[in-house]
C-alpha cells in the first residue's frame, strides 16, 4: 500500500507538472499569435503592417482600382471579417456598406476602428455641391484624410492603439514602430509645405476634388472637374467655368487618378490644351505598384513630383 502511495503521488506531480507547462505553452502562442487585420483602403492596411510587424496578417478588402466611394464588400469578404480580430475602416462617409456590416458583426469578437473618428474634417466646399446634387450618395465630409500626412499620423495611431489592446504583450514594439512611421509622415509634411511654398502657382487642375486637404494644410488650391466622388459629373455651365479659370491661371497640366480618365475631363483637356499628369490617391493601388512593394510612402512621395511639375510650369 506504502509504494502504491508513493506512485500514485508521483504520478499526481508528474501530471500537474504537465499540465502546468501545457498552459504556458497555451499562453505562449496566444502572445506571439498574429492578429488578423482587414481594412479597407490601401494606407490603413500599410499602417497596420507597419506597426504590426511580426505579430499581423493584414488584407484589404478592395481589390486594385475598386471605387472606394461605391465598393461593396462580397460575402465571402463579409465572413473573414467576421472571423478576423480587427477591422479597420477610413470613415467619413467613405464606405456607405459600413453602417450595415457593423450592425451584422455586433456579436462577434471582431474589433472595428473608425480610423478618422476625433479628426478635423472638413467639409464640402460650395463649389463643389453642385456636383453634390447629382450624387447618388453624397458626402457631407471630404472622407480623403489620409492624403494629409499629419492626420494620416493620427489615423495610424487609432490602429497601433487597436492592436496594443489586442496583444498587450508585444506594446513596446507596436508603439516603436508607430513612432518610426510618425516621424516618417511629419518629415513627409514637411516636405509637402516646403515644395508648396516655392512653387510658382498653387493652382492646379484636377479631374476629381479629392485633394481638399492639401488645400487646407498647405494653401493648394484644386479647380476640380468632378466632386468628392470621382462618378459625380459637373454641368455644361461648370464645365466652361472650369477651363475659363484653367486658362487664367495658365495651367499647363491636367491631373488625372491614376485608375481613370473620365471622359468629361477629357473634354476639358481638349478645351484648355493641357497635358496629362496622373496623381494617386491612394484609396487602392495597381498590381504592378503592388508587386514592386511600392508603399504608402513612396506613392506620396510620387504624387509631390507630379505636383511640382504642375505647379512649377
Amino acid at each position: 500500500m506504502k509504494k502504491q502511495a508513493i506512485i500514485l503521488s508521483l504520478f499526481l506531480i508528474i501530471s500537474a507538472f504537465v499540465t502546468g507547462c501545457g498552459k504556458e505553452s497555451s499562453t505562449a502562442k496566444q502572445q506571439n499569435e498574429k492578429i488578423t487585420v482587414y481594412t479597407t483602403i490601401f494606407p490603413l492596411k500599410d499602417f497596420a503592417e507597419k506597426i504590426g510587424g511580426n505579430y499581423v496578417d493584414v488584407q484589404a478588402i478592395y481589390p486594385a482600382g475598386a471605387d472606394s466611394h461605391t465598393y461593396e464588400p462580397s460575402q465571402k469578404q463579409t465572413v473573414s471579417i467576421a472571423k478576423a480580430d480587427l477591422f479597420v475602416y477610413n470613415g467619413a462617409e467613405l464606405e456607405p456598406f459600413v453602417d450595415k456590416l457593423e450592425e451584422s458583426l455586433k456579436q462577434e469578437k471582431v474589433t472595428i476602428v473608425n480610423a478618422s473618428e476625433g479628426l478635423p474634417l472638413i467639409t464640402s466646399s460650395e463649389e463643389e455641391e453642385e456636383h453634390e446634387e447629382t450624387e447618388a450618395h453624397p458626402h457631407d465630409q471630404d472622407p480623403h484624410v489620409w492624403l494629409d500626412p499629419s492626420l494620416a499620423a493620427r489615423q495610424a495611431e487609432a490602429i497601433k492603439n487597436a492592436l496594443v489592446k489586442l496583444q498587450p504583450a508585444h506594446k513596446d514594439e507596436f508603439e516603436k514602430n508607430y513612432e518610426v512611421l510618425k516621424q516618417q509622415l511629419n518629415d513627409l509634411d514637411k516636405e509637402f509645405q516646403t515644395a508648396v511654398n516655392n512653387a510658382k502657382t498653387k493652382e492646379i487642375l484636377v479631374s476629381h476634388a479629392a485633394y481638399g486637404y492639401w488645400e487646407h494644410r498647405y494653401g493648394i488650391k484644386q479647380i476640380a472637374i468632378a466632386g468628392l466622388s470621382a462618378s459625380q459629373e459637373p454641368s455644361q455651365k461648370k464645365l466652361t467655368e472650369i477651363a475659363k479659370l484653367a486658362k487664367e491661371h495658365h495651367l499647363q497640366y491636367i491631373l488625372f487618378e491614376t485608375f481613370a480618365t473620365p471622359k468629361v475631363a477629357e473634354v476639358v483637356q481638349k478645351e484648355t490644351g493641357t497635358k496629362i499628369l496622373r496623381l494617386n490617391h491612394l484609396a487602392t493601388i495597381s498590381e504592378e505598384d503592388a508587386k514592386k512593394n511600392k508603399d504608402y510612402l513612396t506613392l506620396m512621395k510620387e504624387n509631390l513630383e507630379t505636383l511640382k511639375k504642375a505647379m512649377n510650369p
